[in-house]
């Protein structure tokens, strides 16, 4: 018998704040059950392993994260929506660290083609059009964001930033502005 209140999306939901909790390593379906005090064998006529729970909870966390950033980008253009952008994306990862470590799992093909991956891709490309750049440096500048954005991000909640100044925030803001300057010289003429 399937437990009342137990559905595929609630227990995906819980994975991602588990994750939140304890990081997105230590989700597993045993944890979950815990987290529901039901046997492990419940769980599974809602979820085939561990894997699929992870995998839904990275889909999760990526149409979550694309659902805000598009919210941040509304209305922007240049510079305000590079730093929309990398706000949204710091301040989701700062907020959610396990579903942001969650949304960076390597999907299959066919899976990662159908998610909200593919959202992420195009707004970056939608703020590169403002600065007028052709193939490949927009293949280049895409990358290179997503780089810096992601190491930054990493660094950050592990700590690496709290021993020095100036505020990490101060650094941030100056990575955004020369990251401007540099696609604004990037720019084809």
């Amino acid at each position: 018998m399937v437990r009342a209140g137990l559905t595929p999306e609630r227990l995906t939901l819980a994975g991602a704040e588990l994750a939140d909790e304890v990081g997105f390593d230590q989700v597993t379906v045993s944890a979950l059950a815990r987290r529901f005090d039901v046997k492990v064998a419940s769980l599974y006529s809602h979820l085939k392993n561990s894997q699929e729970l992870k995998t839904r909870i990275a889909l999760f966390a990526l149409e979550e994260l694309a659902d805000r950033v598009a919210d941040a980008l509304a209305g922007r253009a240049g510079k305000d929506a590079l730093a929309a952008f990398a706000d949204a994306y710091r301040d989701y990862a700062r907020e959610h660290p396990g579903r942001y470590a969650a949304a960076r799992l390597r999907l299959d093909p066919e899976t990662a083609a159908a998610s909200a991956g593919v959202r992420h891709a195009q707004m970056t490309r939608a703020i590169l059009r403002g600065y007028d750049l052709t193939e490949p440096d927009q293949t280049h500048a895409v990358r290179m964001l997503g780089s810096v954005f992601h190491g930054y991000v990493s660094l950050e909640l592990a700590g690496g930033f709290e021993h020095s100044a100036p505020d990490a925030r101060e650094s941030w803001a100056w990575i955004v502005d020369s990251l401007d300057a540099l696609l604004r010289n990037r720019a084809t003429p």
